[in-house]
């Protein structure tokens, strides 16, 4: 790998006598890694039915590292929504920031969505998290990820954070800032990269940290708790950010959290900044089995009560008949709670939510289908989060049977059953709708979705 001159330079200053090791570390092959969704499927279920040859992640209770020759990707597990493909390093920050259920989190800087589902699932349905990106095209592939994870009591957002702050002050009890950065950690594996980090100095995103940061604030509520990362080396846009973050805002202080599994302290004296920061955490690709990445965790301090909303919550609506006859028809649970409608399609909404009036969002709450002339079409939002026992009508193929792929492809199979929608299942775990028709089972698995050779 051709790294940059200055690149190398400013590590070679900052590593010393270890800087040779890091830079061997380029030689290696990046490291692949899953992470099980346990909003499906536990840990333990997934290793007494998993295809591939694993091993644990340290840092990360439902990360592994997979063999590169399994490809993951192309199995019908994932169609099913059973892990997430992420780089090893990037499920370190959620467990520290220690998502819990019923609370209310907010993923600032969401895209493609790898960390918003890793706290989905640690809220276990409970609570609510709103996911917000400010780059439209890259919140299509969030969206996709929290529909294929079964994942009911997410928002989807498209603004600036400003914008957010005048809907949400001191609402949330923990906020992830994944911050955009020069992404030096991620070179080995993403090459790519190395062309922007010329393109921009780590001055370029420190503002932008910054001004995310500020922001945070108005948005965390006393006594709650924000978790800072990057895929950065790079002291500016780490140790400095949070130095000087510090210093306008002294409610904050940090919270330390085990260094373990090769992870290192922070390094104040890069940045004439106080022993503190030693409690910030970085990997490096020479000392664990994954990419760069930084983390810190902060806590806000309680000075007064809880924020009021002031904002008219929503009340929902009355359920038209055709979503009724749909579930009375086909599902053998009751779907209960907030309802909404937008443009003909019907949402669920979390719970404990202002009114969003006035916001881009994307996606509200869980949803369940569309209102089509005098009929309900279920959505495959309601399909990944359904269990197979929640439905009257399912069908199951193994996964090696080939007509889980035919189905993935989008194909019409030829097998009889009893008329009305069916949820296709690989094993117990569902892929998405189709409808019988006679003795052919109609595909409605989504064009955009499926299985390419």
């Amino acid at each position: 790998m051709r790294l940059p001159e200055a690149f190398l330079a400013k590590m070679k200053n900052l590593l010393g006598t270890e800087f040779d090791e890091f830079l061997k570390s380029y030689d290696d092959s990046k490291f692949q890694g899953l992470r099980v969704n346990t909003l499906k499927i536990s840990v333990e279920e997934f290793l007494r039915i998993c295809p591939f040859q694993l091993k644990p992640i340290p840092w990360c209770k439902e990360g592994f590292y997979y063999e590169e020759k399994d490809r993951p990707g192309k199995h019908p597990y994932y169609h099913a929504g059973l892990y997430y493909i992420q780089e090893p390093s990037a499920m370190a920050p959620v467990p520290v920031l220690g998502p819990q259920p019923e609370e209310r989190i907010l993923d600032l800087c969401a895209a493609p969505g790898g960390k918003t589902v890793q706290i989905a699932a640690a809220l276990g349905g409970k609570g609510v998290i709103i996911t917000n990106d400010i780059h439209m095209n890259r919140v299509k592939a969030l969206i996709k990820n929290i529909e294929l994870f079964g994942i009911k009591n997410a928002i989807v957002t498209n603004e600036t954070p400003e914008k957010l702050t005048r809907y949400f002050p001191r609402f949330f009890d923990k906020i992830l800032v994944d911050a955009p950065c020069s992404g030096e950690g991620m070179f080995r594996k993403d090459p790519s990269l190395i062309k922007s980090w010329e393109s921009f100095n780590g001055d370029y995103y420190s503002n932008i940290q910054k001004d995310i940061m500020e922001n945070m604030v108005k948005m965390l509520k006393d006594g709650g708790k924000a978790l800072y990362s990057t895929c950065t080396f790079s002291p500016e846009e780490n140790e400095r950010t949070i130095k000087d973050f510090l210093e306008n805002y002294p409610q904050f202080h940090l919270v330390d959290f085990p260094k373990a599994h090769g992870i290192q302290e922070g390094i104040p004296e890069w940045v004439n900044g106080e022993d503190s920061l030693r409690a910030c955490g970085r990997l490096w690709p020479h000392k664990v089995a994954g990419e760069g990445h930084f983390l810190v965790l902060l806590e806000k301090e309680s000075e007064k009560a809880d924020e009021i909303h002031r904002f008219e919550k929503p009340h929902g609506i009355k359920i038209e008949k055709e979503f009724k006859e749909f579930v009375d028809e086909n599902l053998i649970i009751n779907i209960e709670g907030i309802f909404e409608v937008h443009n003909e399609q019907l949402y669920l909404l979390p719970s404990s939510l202002p009114s969003l009036k006035g916001l881009k969002v994307l996606r509200s709450g869980w949803l369940l289908g569309s209102y089509k002339k005098n009929r309900f079409e279920p959505s495959h939002a309601l399909a990944m989060g359904l269990r197979l026992k929640d439905v009257k009508r399912s069908i199951q193929f193994h996964s090696s049977e080939k007509e889980v792929i035919r189905y993935l492809k989008g194909e019409t199979l030829n097998i009889e059953g009893e008329k009305g929608w069916t949820l296709v299942c690989v094993e117990d775990y569902p892929l998405g709708w189709a409808k019988q028709t006679g003795n052919l089972l109609k595909n409605y698995y989504p064009p955009s979705w499926r299985w390419l050779e």
